[in-house]
């Protein structure tokens, strides 16, 4: 069951065989960062959720916590019908508007209002009845990918950061025998929080939705057994929403004396707070994880230009001051990180702005685009002659005069660059006209470091004489090198 067509037909026979109605209306809901496919179903009489997933158990961990949470009279959805395959299934409905939504209100008005700040200690008290009341009799068996929040599991969020972020990009150096023994010494000291609560895994105002202004809740398959800090961390400092330091504060106070009153003074905020440093940072490090895999290795866009905002909150906890532990060389890597954000940073300017990258074909592919605005060039330079195969150019780039006198000698360099240069001034002319604010420009090779990086400096050069009003930027991402072409 692959297709939409055969997705559409199994809803509306599950339906019918369940609810005995038959379906108006089947539309296909905007992807999630996860591989589940979402639809919005309109029968006669009511709205609701469809979902297909091919992943049973973790379908099968969601059904076993919507039961039980809705038991416990938690506002969940719940749930309605499951094929016999249970790769599909239906839930009711709690409409469009997400806690997030209001935050991205807050932050269009320039500050957060009471009605905000008062969902959010809604959803904090309700997250204190998860993680007490919900974890009673809760069967962590169904659990997916695993039964509790334990050391491997640590250690995969750590190393999630470190396979798909940091190892993706080069311009930050790092001992990565030091950096492990710093990833072990934040194991144990989070393995030593109380971990016998329900761990939500990603409370955060996206899964928290608004419905007659009062909060729901969804996404929590990836719950687990597991300590109180990860989720009051994962709502408090999720990136993208930005909440003032001075709002943070009144929140986490809120949720402590609500803590304290529903555990009948069995959990302390001392207790509570000894540990909430280090999860702050597991969580932000886990998010870049997040964001490296979704964004620069899936290339959705949407993570890609989340990463500064998590490289931004790293950095202010480091600047809050010293880590909570003996952790120097990751915190080398996060003060490193500062030179990651000219390349992640989508360009805000008045005028057109060109990006030109040099790239490896065998090290990392084409680029991202990080404007948001796709298209643009990919010119492929390992037809043209290669320096890379002399020993004498095996130390020079092509910016050095050794390399630019061996392309200028031949004359396919000169048919090439006429030919580029031809597309690309047409495309300029064009979105100058049009008032376009973004295109970008890449020339690859085999190692990143002739070819290509002589067409992008030769590219960037001739716009910038021929178009003195465009901002240039050129990025020579192998040699980890940049410059900028202000506009006169």
């Amino acid at each position: 069951m692959q297709t939409s067509e055969n997705i559409n037909e199994a809803f509306k026979e599950l339906i019918f065989k369940s609810m005995q109605e038959s379906v108006r209306k089947i539309t296909v809901l905007p992807a999630s960062g996860s591989s589940r496919k979402y639809f919005r179903i309109t029968t006669e009489t009511i709205n609701l959720i469809g979902t297909y997933n091919s992943n049973i158990e973790e379908n099968e961990a969601f059904f076993e916590f919507s039961r039980h949470f809705f038991r416990c009279g938690l506002p969940v959805p719940e749930i309605i019908a499951i094929n016999d395959e249970k790769d599909l299934y239906v839930q009711s409905d709690f409409g469009d508007d997400t806690l997030f939504n209001y935050v991205e209100r807050c932050q269009k008005n320039g500050n957060f209002d009471d009605q905000t700040i008062e969902l959010y200690k809604k959803s904090l008290d309700f997250l204190v009845d998860f993680q007490i009341n919900g974890h009673k009799c809760l069967d962590y068996s169904k659990a997916f990918p695993t039964p509790e929040f334990d050391r491997t599991s640590i250690m995969d969020d750590l190393n999630y950061f470190k396979y798909c972020f940091l190892k993706l990009n080069e311009e930050i150096s790092y001992n990565e025998t030091r950096l492990n023994n710093d990833f072990q010494v934040l194991t144990d000291n989070i393995s030593k929080a109380p971990a016998d609560f329900f761990m939500y895994r990603d409370f955060q105002s996206r899964n928290i939705m608004i419905k007659n202004r009062e909060p729901h809740f969804i996404d929590y398959q990836g719950g687990r057994k597991g300590p109180l800090q990860y989720d009051v961390v994962s709502l408090l400092y999720q990136v993208k929403a930005r909440i003032p330091a001075e709002i943070r504060k009144e929140l986490l106070n809120h949720y402590l004396k609500t803590l304290e009153s529903k555990s009948e003074g069995s959990i302390s905020s001392n207790g509570f707070l000894k540990f909430y440093p280090s999860f702050k940072l597991l969580r932000l490090l886990q998010v870049l994880g997040a964001y490296g895999f979704r964004g620069l290795i899936q290339k959705k866009l949407h993570f890609m230009q989340s990463i500064p905002f998590a490289i931004r909150e790293l950095q202010n906890l480091i600047g809050e001051g010293p880590l909570p532990l003996e952790l120097p060389e990751l915190k080398s890597v996060i003060t490193q990180m500062e030179k990651l954000l000219p390349k992640f940073e989508p360009v805000d300017s008045e005028t057109l702005t060109v990006s030109v990258n040099s790239f490896s074909y065998k090290n990392g592919g084409v680029p991202a685009d990080f404007s948001g605005n796709g298209g643009g060039f990919v010119f492929d330079c390992r037809a043209l002659p290669n320096p890379g195969r002399y020993p004498e150019f095996k130390n020079s780039t092509g910016e050095d005069d050794d390399v630019k006198e061996f392309m200028d000698s031949y004359q396919d360099t000169h048919f090439f660059m006429q030919n580029t240069q031809m597309l690309v001034f047409q495309s300029i002319d064009n979105y100058l006209e049009r008032g376009f604010k973004n295109l970008q420009i890449n020339f690859g090779c085999t190692g990143g470091q002739h070819r290509s990086v002589f067409f992008a400096q030769k590219t960037a050069e001739m716009i910038h004489a021929n178009y003195p009003m465009v901002k240039v930027i050129v990025n020579h991402i192998i040699q980890h090198k940049n410059h900028i072409y202000e506009p006169k």
